[in-house]
């Protein structure tokens, strides 16, 4: 009997992220492995073997007409933790392919340090050890006097998928007053998951701390623009964290810098970011190089539950641990 095809494309994860030994190994047991690391494989690789593969890790290029002739495929399983639009999602729903993302094993990464990045911005942690650096420290209160806490605060999170519902559990111990605005979700849904829902402009003014976790797609880039930024609550505590594409990156660093409000960016409209970004000298800003989800435990997550799901999908069962793609979504998404 035919072995199944192994295919890992999965550029820009690296071998060291996602083909440890071990995982090679509990691999070659459940079928025949080809590897390309080191950028995205060829078309001419790619559609040599494309009639036999029948796990596809990584984030190829799936049009109809390459499904089409993939008649052994059972899943694509993208690594990353976004959908790219090279895929025909409704497509290979219909040919019964099971599409996945990582994303799921990213989260509490990136909800822990989201939970760090508020703390630092609303007790002046970083500030405070720039000025302590430049001999001009004040002790007690007198250097603390315009700090706020987050217990008790009024929490505000735009989007509620994968990382808000993982950050969401880490602020209950503070107590925190948490309203969310995410137009994909019902108002029942979140009002169960224990959060009240509520419009995007009333979320901005009223919140002291603000999460955007929002993913990019092809209807809401930039949809938190200058003049939405402009009604944020004043000295507001505002983390962006999941894609730089959905605000006006400009006006946040620019009303982060002149104090409107208290400003942290992991993501950055390109990465990496030029040498000679202006924003480099904002001083009034944070700054972290999209490294809130890079830890070797999330990676040993992405191994553990791709290696779980293609052992139930080759078992012809259902998988059940990465996210499944619901098409209409999935094609909407623009992340890198």
């Amino acid at each position: 009997m035919t072995r199944p095809l192994i295919f890992l494309d999965p550029h820009p994860r690296t071998e060291a992220m996602v083909y440890t030994p071990a995982t090679a190994a509990a691999l070659a047991e459940m079928g025949e492995v080809v590897t390309h690391f080191g950028g995205r494989a060829d078309d001419e690789l790619v559609d040599s073997m494309i009639d036999r593969i029948t796990i596809l890790v990584g984030q190829t290029a799936m049009p109809r007409s390459r499904l089409e002739r993939a008649g052994r495929l059972k899943a694509i399983v993208n690594v990353k933790a976004n959908w790219e639009p090279n895929i025909d999602y409704t497509y290979a729903q219909a040919r019964g392919v099971h599409v996945l993302s990582a994303a799921p094993c990213m989260a509490p990464a990136v909800a822990e340090a989201c939970l760090g990045f508020a703390i630092d911005l609303g007790r002046g942690i970083t500030k405070a050890d720039r000025v302590f650096r430049r001999g001009e420290e004040a002790y007690g209160i007198a250097g603390s006097g315009t700090d706020y806490s987050l217990f008790d605060a009024a929490v505000g999170l735009i989007g509620f998928g994968n990382l808000g519902r993982a950050l969401l559990p880490l602020l209950r111990p503070f107590g925190c007053h948490v309203q969310v605005h995410d137009p994909w979700l019902s108002d029942s849904y979140l009002r169960a998951a224990g959060v009240e829902p509520t419009d995007l402009d009333e979320l901005l003014s009223n919140n002291r701390f603000l999460f955007i976790l929002a993913g990019v797609t092809s209807e809401n880039a930039g949809f938190i623009n200058r003049a939405r930024l402009m009604t944020i609550k004043p000295d507001a505590a505002v983390i962006l964290s999941s894609r730089a594409e959905v605000v006006d990156f400009e006006a946040f660093v620019e009303f982060g810098q002149a104090g409107r409000f208290r400003a942290l960016a992991d993501v950055f409209p390109e990465e990496p970011v030029a040498a000679d970004a202006p924003f480099r000298q904002f001083d009034k800003v944070l700054f972290s190089a999209h490294r809130a989800g890079a830890l070797a435990a999330s990676y040993a997550r992405i191994r553990d539950w791709m290696l779980d799901d293609i052992a139930q999908i080759l078992a012809g069962f259902p998988p059940l641990r990465l996210q499944r793609a619901e098409p209409s979504q999935a094609a909407s998404m623009r992340s890198r």
